[in-house]
């Protein structure tokens, strides 16, 4: 099996309103990523994305894009042990 990896991020800038948690969600179901993607209070959106590592790098630097609206400026991701994250999903 690959090495399977997790990366948290926090993605700021003009995130949200944006579709972003959507086209998160849709990027990372076609790549076959576990994981999840939300809104945080602060306007950021935070994100968890597990699977191989190759592809969940491939999930973190789309981040730095986004969604066709969005306009980031930073992403900020920390990688960690795979907790087993199934399936992707929006939260709130």
């Amino acid at each position: 099996m690959t090495d399977r990896t997790r990366a948290h991020v926090f993605v700021s800038g003009k995130v949200q309103g944006v579709f972003y948690r959507a086209n998160t969600r849709d990027t990372a179901e076609s790549k076959g990523i576990d994981g999840w993607v939300q809104n945080l209070s602060d306007g950021r959106v935070e994100a968890v994305f597990e699977g191989p590592e190759s592809t969940v790098e491939e999930m973190v630097e789309w981040c730095h894009t986004g969604s066709p609206a969005a306009d980031v400026d930073d992403v900020d991701v920390e990688y960690d042990d795979p907790n087993g994250e199934d399936g992707f999903r929006v939260r709130r």
